[in-house]
């Protein structure tokens, strides 16, 4: 009887411990698969942008392009001519995306002479991105103060997941919002000329930010020790001077991870500012004139060039920057700003 007790000990620990084995080794193997197709969509991306730093001379093929233009028959030698010329001009010199090209002030990729200049788009990147980190942070950190440190539990309860749940949102539905109530109200307000600007798009990407930065804001300030608090209550300090003084200082590190993270959200959004903006590449600072944004041009217009033609290789180059400018962010707010909040946590 002993024994097989004993037995019936031993099997259901080898079966403990075979689940927790492939419970996890199948984490592991969903983690790594994950991280593999992640590195596989940025050697695609990268790949499809490498020509733009290895160009290679376009071959016109006669045969093939005067039996277009015939439709099979015998060309005579004049509007044979007359074709290689018109092919010649399609694809003349002047559509090379070379540095002069891209650091350009115009974004014109259809014509003779395309111009694939960046500046006014990423200009437009940038105005849409600070305004809505200027509307958006300051609510998101308010609010990430009042529900840590003075809202009793039961509101806090309900704030937090109020607000988290804009995260939720279909971009398409916030533009749509802007499209067509906060286009209206910023112009009734101000009476502005184009009803789509980098103003309204700010506004409506910061409904996008206010989530994400109020939940690392919110994280931060409930992580710093409670005791800290305490000895500023007791010391005589009210409640403010305790938030303002002594917990906000405490979580400024992870205050600005929020922040970088808002603005890498911002930067990257598509659909909000294709529908918001007015998509028009102007290189101008003032907010209410129309922008067009990086990740709006590549939504806008990948679906309708030439694959491998000269223009499909500068919308994933703008890819390229999209992604190393919000890693750069991301990699600065996880890797530097988080490890120094840590550090005072432990007191180094």
């Amino acid at each position: 009887m002993l024994t097989k007790k004993k037995n019936n000990g031993n099997s259901l620990k080898r079966k403990f411990r075979l689940s927790e084995f492939l419970a996890e080794y199948t984490i592991k193997s969903v983690s790594f698969i994950s991280l593999a197709v992640i590195v596989l969509i940025f050697v695609f991306v990268f790949r499809e942008a490498a020509p733009i730093f290895f160009p290679k001379e376009k071959k016109i093929n006669t045969e093939e392009f005067l039996q277009s233009e015939t439709y099979g028959e015998e060309p005579s030698d004049s509007s044979a001519s007359n074709s290689l010329e018109g092919y010649s001009s399609l694809n003349g010199s002047g559509d090379v995306a070379d540095f002069k090209n891209l650091t350009g002030k115009d974004w014109q990729p259809v014509g003779e002479n395309p111009k694939y200049g960046l500046i006014p788009i990423f200009i437009g990147s940038l105005k849409v991105t600070v305004i809505a980190i200027l509307f958006g942070a300051p609510i998101a950190i308010l609010a990430a103060i009042y529900s840590s440190l003075f809202a009793n539990k039961k509101l806090r309860e309900f704030i937090k997941p109020a607000i988290e749940l804009l995260a939720s949102f279909p971009s398409v539905v916030i533009g749509f919002f802007a499209l067509i109530t906060i286009a209206t109200i910023i112009q009734n307000i101000f009476g502005v000329s184009y009803r789509l600007n980098a103003f309204v798009g700010g506004v409506a990407m910061a409904l996008a930010v206010i989530p994400i930065v109020y939940t690392v804001t919110e994280d931060s300030l409930t992580a710093i020790p409670k005791y800290m608090s305490e000895a500023s209550l007791a010391l005589g300090a009210t409640r403010w001077q305790t938030a303002l003084f002594v917990v906000m200082p405490a979580a400024t590190p992870g205050i600005f991870a929020a922040l970088l993270l808002g603005f890498g959200r911002a930067f990257g959004e598509t659909m909000i500012v294709l529908m918001a903006t007015g998509n028009a590449p102007l290189t101008s600072f003032s907010i209410f004139e129309p922008v067009r944004t990086m990740s709006a041009t590549v939504g806008a217009e990948m679906a309708e060039v030439v694959f491998g033609d000269t223009h499909y290789t500068v919308l994933f180059f703008i890819g390229v920057l999209l992604f190393i400018i919000t890693f750069i962010i991301n990699a600065i707010a996880e890797f530097y700003v988080r490890a120094r909040l840590m550090k005072r946590f432990r007191g180094e």
